[in-house]
């Protein structure tokens, strides 16, 4: 699925005029996968006929996470209800769920022995909630079937789903709820336009509100358009949120049809953004031009704990 041309892939994009693609930098290029690690971890999740947004979404760290067996399953089919400027996974009408998956990914979680696992989701603004009991099922399976295994839960909005459905995620108590916020708000109605920043923003909050005790994390991209402002921006309503951890990493154009690269932001300008965000409180940031939203996502939980337990001891 992943190599679909542009067209098929993004039929809401097809009238689009292309946008240059501008030349990587050396900081972001990243080498062609062919370890084992990488053989065996893709033939896990074919055997399993599970959807990642690795390779959906086109993300350059394929090759390191999975070489290392690390991998973000997704959930609820290929296709996206939504048709976000940005994103590379295709859109278009979804097929009905399968009831299998959630039991198919636990036992991929078993069998890479994942010591953390991300699952994430296309839209599913089809279902009237959002697909929130399959990702609770899915919860559920992989605490059965690898008990040790601590679960992060990356989710879309439920923008368009019946009351209560947030409530059935997190009562299905996963370690990580991840919601990205994705760009700063000026920039929602070009980047995000299925979106209400404030809505999802709300989101995260309201996942504290319900748990006190789980750990909320959400991303941004950079390189879109936005300016340093903005980003504090952003931080700070995620603060007044009460998010744990946020992710920045650089935006890269997955095809000609997609929103425009603004620019290659600097490794300096993100180790500025990472100093920016510990100031202002997170208990977690990770801010590198190749940062993705579960890059590194086992070792910055055990990092995220360790944290909390810190700012605990010292309280």
């Amino acid at each position: 699925m992943a190599d679909m041309p542009p067209v098929l892939r993004h039929p809401e994009k097809a009238h689009r005029p292309d946008q240059p693609q501008p030349k990587k930098p050396e900081w972001i290029r990243v080498k062609a996968p062919t370890s084992q690690g990488y053989k065996d971890t893709r033939d896990i999740l074919r055997n399993n006929r599970l959807s990642t947004v690795c390779e959906e979404a086109g993300c350059p760290n394929v090759g390191e996470c999975w070489s290392q067996g690390h991998a973000t399953m997704m959930i609820m089919g290929e296709i996206c209800t939504r048709g976000c400027s940005f994103c590379n996974v295709m859109t278009g009408k979804p097929n009905a769920l399968d009831v299998f998956e959630p039991g198919r990914v636990a036992h991929a979680v078993q069998k890479l022995g994942l010591k953390h696992v991300v699952i994430t989701s296309v839209d599913r603004d089809d279902l009237d909630d959002g697909g929130a009991e399959h990702f609770a099922q899915t919860i559920r399976a992989i605490r059965h079937r690898a008990p040790a295994s601590t679960i992060e839960v990356l989710t879309p909005d439920f923008l368009k789903s019946k009351p209560g459905t947030l409530e059935t995620v997190v009562e299905a108590r996963p370690d990580v709820f991840n919601h990205n916020l994705e760009t700063v708000p000026g920039l929602y109605p070009t980047v995000r336009p299925g979106a209400r920043y404030f809505h999802s923003l709300r989101l995260l909050q309201r996942v504290k509100e319900l748990d006190p005790t789980m750990f909320t994390k959400s991303g941004i991209m950079v390189g879109l358009g936005e300016d340093r402002q903005g980003v504090l921006q952003v931080m700070d309503d995620m603060r007044a949120a009460d998010v744990d951890f946020m992710t920045i990493g650089q935006y890269l154009q997955p095809t000609p049809k997609h929103h425009r690269v603004d620019r290659f932001v600097t490794p300096e300008e993100f180790k500025s953004y990472e100093k920016a965000a510990f100031g202002k409180g997170f208990l977690m940031v990770s801010a590198t031009p190749l940062t993705r939203s579960s890059y590194h996502a086992g070792d910055d939980f055990a990092r995220l704990r360790e944290a909390r337990l810190e700012k605990l001891g010292r309280a």
